[in-house]
């Protein structure tokens, strides 16, 4: 049963990844019930597709979902991570973890650049269940997606009704 249910976690993270990819803007507002596990998809994509697939988070800095101790240096505070990606000619899903505010005017700008930017190459900054202001803020700038937690639902028969538990 845990390969019927990893299965169906591996398929819905290969979805929202093909969402992402496919959005209209470089932006991206992911509302996750578990942002732990959505992570957690997206690394195992990234390993097991090869894709260049990074995280940001305020303790860790920038690194590579794909390889565990592929660190960038410098890119610790969202400023320079930002800048990062702004300045990479690469293909790049970058998903940011734990952003707090106030951002300052400096990298809320660099956010509306790369929500605006239409390049060559393919990049993607992806927040993660950022703070409902910074969302206003944002407003059309960027595509909305949700995603349902990947864990299982269990069914019970109460009064001749299917209930979904869990």
């Amino acid at each position: 049963m845990s390969s019927v249910t990893s299965s169906g976690a591996t398929q819905a993270g290969n979805d929202v990844f093909a969402r992402i990819l496919g959005a209209s803007s470089g932006l991206v507002v992911l509302d996750s019930e578990d942002p732990r596990a959505t992570i957690g998809q997206f690394r195992a994509l990234a390993r097991r597709t090869g894709q260049a697939v990074y995280l940001w988070e305020p303790m860790s800095g920038l690194s590579s979902l794909r390889d565990v101790h592929a660190r960038f240096p410098d890119c610790q505070r969202i400023g320079s991570a930002l800048r990062h990606v702004r300045q990479s000619l690469h293909f790049g899903v970058y998903f940011l973890v734990g952003l707090e505010l106030p951002l300052s005017a400096a990298d809320a700008a660099l956010l509306r650049q790369l929500a605006r930017e239409s390049t060559e190459h393919l990049r993607r900054v992806v927040l993660v269940s950022p703070p409902v202001a910074l969302v206003e803020e944002l407003g059309a700038l960027a595509v909305h997606l949700h995603q349902e937690s990947s864990s299982p639902r269990h069914l019970r028969m109460r009064d001749g009704r299917w209930l979904v538990e869990g």
